[in-house]
């Protein structure tokens, strides 16, 4: 069970959450604190694994816990929970494994006790986040979030199942770089990930790949190399 410490100064937005939270059989414990020192106090007298900070708070505010806890030789998962975006960068500079924008979704929150499930049994690293620039904000996305890559010039388009994102690194540079994170090149447009790939298809109109919902285009030069890594992980082709 993941005993977690939610803390926002407002009290709606505190139950809000522990109510959420509360439905998910995964979670045991859920302390709750109304201010950045009762917070403190809380982590300083109660065995927590993970902390939902609102960033905005009085005196002491999210950021500035989570430069406290981090201190900790055991500190536990940070995921920040705010209506600001502007945040995000600092926020992952203080190691935080989630970002959470308000008003919560019950499956995004779903994601983020994913992710700190996944930390406490395996001791997961945290994961390698992604700088995109949105117009004039700039976020923060998981390299493990990527479905599959598409190039576009000098520029290569990151798709996530909730969006698309471009930055200017070329296609090949991400090829070398994400190869170790089981990334895959499968044409000269696109780049997958394979751990969300679901079937690869086999046709008369020449082979494609399922990778979160899109049909992708296997060229035949790079087909003989996505089938072995496909078979050794056990995703069989469909006539």
């Amino acid at each position: 069970m993941i005993n977690v410490l939610v803390a926002d100064d407002e009290l709606p937005a505190v139950e809000e959450l522990a109510f959420l939270l509360g439905r998910d059989e995964r979670i045991g414990t859920i302390h709750r604190a109304s201010s950045g020192a009762e917070a403190l106090r809380t982590l300083e007298t109660e065995s927590v694994d993970a902390v939902f900070l609102d960033i905005h708070m009085p005196a002491l505010s999210g950021l500035d816990i989570a430069r406290a806890i981090s201190r900790s030789t055991s500190p536990p998962a940070v995921v920040f929970v705010t209506a600001d975006e502007d945040c995000a960068l600092e926020a992952f500079d203080l190691a935080a494994i989630d970002y959470l924008l308000k008003p919560l979704r019950a499956e995004r929150l779903s994601r983020s006790v994913d992710r700190i499930s996944e930390l406490i049994k395996d001791g997961t690293p945290a994961p390698e986040m992604i700088t995109v620039d949105l117009g004039s904000t700039t976020r923060m996305i998981r390299r493990d979030d990527v479905t599959y890559v598409q190039a576009q010039g000098d520029y290569a388009r990151l798709h996530t199942a909730e969006a698309s994102y471009l930055i200017r690194v070329p296609l090949s540079d991400l090829e070398q770089k994400w190869a170790e994170a089981g990334f895959i090149r499968i044409h000269r447009s696109y780049l997958i990930a394979l751990n969300h790939v679901q079937h690869l298809k086999l046709s008369a109109t020449g082979p494609s790949v399922a990778v979160a919902g899109a049909e992708l285009p296997i060229s035949r030069r790079h087909l003989p190399s996505v089938r072995d890594k496909l078979q050794s992980t056990r995703i069989r082709p469909q006539g």
